[in-house]
């Protein structure tokens, strides 16, 4: 199928590895022209070299002004953007016995504003344009609550309700906005989040990502580019129908209609 992507100018948060780097490949292979975000210059440097022709900056997206710079910057670079994925941050879990307030404020820095501080500007200059999609990837922590992820299940949360209410209130602008819930995904952040598994059951990482994978009905983790291919289609021409929604793909680990 030709998604109509060809010279579509994107914009990837948290390109520079895991999902977001799968997705930047995606649209690259469908003639895309792609800039990637990332806090780190290395990894930054680590993408280009897989990717090539992208625009790379780095930008601590938890500061408002970074994140309205880095905005800027790719705009001036790149031209105005078609559409936004934003796949940056991740909040720290921690064992619910061991939160305290600052844990609580710290993952909505981490994960929440991360997005919300690209989103604010880019839905703004799409609406005054009169087109565009966003893309958010957000995680199925923000609908089934686990005891050593809260904060970020609750920032999750809020992204959520963000993302159906901003769609809403563009809609009649032009820009559509949705979101993506991976399950259980091959990324550093899946592999980290074993480690507080099996800190917190006192058992190996392994045994872990065994019990993990045993709740999953498909029978495996997914693969980055399988989220990818969705995000993708979600935000090309060919979704033109499709907004204020939350796409869950969790290989039917939750079988709940919504």
């Amino acid at each position: 199928m030709n998604l109509d992507l060809d010279g579509r100018r994107v914009l990837v948060t948290g390109g520079s590895k895991g999902i977001g780097l799968a997705c930047a490949r995606a649209f690259l292979s469908e003639g895309a022209h792609v800039a990637i975000a990332s806090r780190s210059e290395a990894n930054l440097a680590a993408a280009r070299g897989e990717l090539g022709s992208v625009i790379t900056v780095a930008a601590d997206l938890a500061d408002a002004d970074a994140a309205r710079a880095m905005v800027e910057r790719v705009e001036a670079d790149l031209g105005a953007i078609d559409i936004l994925v934003t796949s940056a941050g991740a909040a720290r879990r921690t064992p619910a016995d061991e939160l305290t307030p600052g844990a609580w404020r710290a993952a909505m820095d981490a994960k929440y504003f991360t997005y919300i501080n690209v989103i604010d500007p880019v839905v703004k200059r799409m609406a005054a344009r009169g087109g565009g999609a966003i893309v958010n990837i957000i995680g199925n922590g923000g609908k089934v609550a686990s005891p050593i992820h809260l904060p970020g299940g609750a920032a999750n949360a809020a992204l959520m309700l963000a993302t159906v209410g901003l769609a809403n209130a563009y809609a009649a602008k032009g820009v559509r906005i949705l979101g993506v819930n991976p399950g259980l995904t091959k990324t550093t952040r899946v592999a980290e989040g074993m480690r507080a598994e099996a800190a917190q059951g006192g058992i190996s990482e392994a045994e872990a990502l065994k019990r993990s994978i045993d709740r999953i009905p498909i029978g495996r983790l997914a693969e980055p580019e399988e989220i990818a291919a969705m995000v993708v289609f979600a935000a090309s021409p060919r979704a033109s129908y499709l907004t204020g929604t939350i796409i869950t793909m969790d290989g039917a680990s939750f079988p709940v209609v919504v």
